[in-house]
């Protein structure tokens, strides 16, 4: 029976409810796979969690029987974070994925497909563009391959737990701050007709300008839009707390006034931030932003400054 797709959610109503994605099996470091339960477990977490607008409500993580390859591992997991997403959306909560490597995206968006009943606009804020193939991929790492995947292009077992086809409108899609991609990622991602704002063109036009076209872009999409924020967009002399540092990159304070920005625009449904590996944050540096970054999206209450 086809579900209603719920409502643009106006910018000061939502609820978060945070779904952690405890997987590391797609990236050669495996070690994201902590980062959900470190953080839950961190003195930054306690300090958010008597917000009255947000909740932590399960954990997943990748199956490990014997026999499974890691990508029918990965299959698994984001078929239940995509039902799980989609259940949180349709109760008129605001799904907030904690990852876990990169490739729990494919999960993730397709969930919120699915709940939304149409392709999405999505803001990919990152230091690659993870839009390989398996046929492209240097490095077989599927944690390289979500985006392309969302866009209906990969292995069949990673597409299709949204909607039939692609899970995001390519036109209302941004990548930004990518600084580290191949050839191969670049040329599908213009050919499909995805914006991609570089770390040049960021340099040579400053942060703000370039967030507020990615917004204008990924907000106009008619069925709302999300964010996924992979950590190793930022600097990580500043965030180092990441599973696959870049250098260079982007600086924290700028990137919360951009959250900050997206927050108030209706339309957004969703919010994702992967890629925290506890084995190399220092002093909780990384887990703090974490708890910076959901509480830029939170609505008034009592939140970290």
């Amino acid at each position: 029976m086809p579900h209603s797709p719920p409502p643009r959610p106006a910018a000061t109503a939502r609820r978060l409810r945070i779904i952690g994605a405890a997987s590391g099996v797609g990236a050669q470091d495996h070690e994201c796979e902590h980062g959900p339960v470190a953080f839950h477990r961190s003195q930054a977490w306690h300090e958010l969690e008597h917000h009255p607008a947000i909740d932590w409500g399960v954990t997943l993580y990748a199956p490990d029987r014997p026999g499974l390859s890691p990508l029918e591992r990965i299959a698994q997991l984001c078929g239940k974070l995509a039902d799980e997403v989609a259940e949180v959306r349709r109760a008129g909560e605001f799904p907030l994925v904690l990852g876990g490597d990169h490739s729990v995206a494919i999960g993730t968006w397709s969930g919120m497909a699915r709940a939304n009943g149409a392709p999405l606009g999505l803001l990919w804020i990152d230091a690659h563009m993870d839009s390989h193939t398996p046929e492209t991929s240097h490095s077989g790492a599927i944690h390289g391959m979500p985006l392309a995947c969302l866009l209906g292009r990969g292995d069949k077992r990673l597409l299709g737990f949204g909607l039939p086809g692609s899970q995001l409108l390519a036109a209302h899609t941004v990548v930004l701050g990518a600084r580290s991609y191949e050839t191969e990622e670049a040329e599908l991602l213009e050919r499909l007709g995805v914006r991609v704002i570089g770390a040049g063109e960021i340099a040579a036009r400053g942060l703000a300008a370039a967030f507020a076209e990615a917004l204008r872009i990924v907000s106009a999409a008619p069925h709302g839009f999300g964010l996924t924020l992979d950590l190793d967009a930022f600097d990580p002399r500043l965030i180092p707390g990441v599973g696959s540092p870049e250098p260079d990159g982007l600086g924290t304070w700028e990137v919360l006034e951009g959250l900050r920005s997206v927050a108030r625009t209706p339309g957004l449904c969703g919010l994702e931030i992967v890629e925290y590996n506890p084995d190399r944050d220092r002093g909780g540096v990384t887990a703090d932003l974490i708890a910076d970054l959901i509480g830029a999206v939170l609505p008034p209450g009592r939140q970290r400054g």
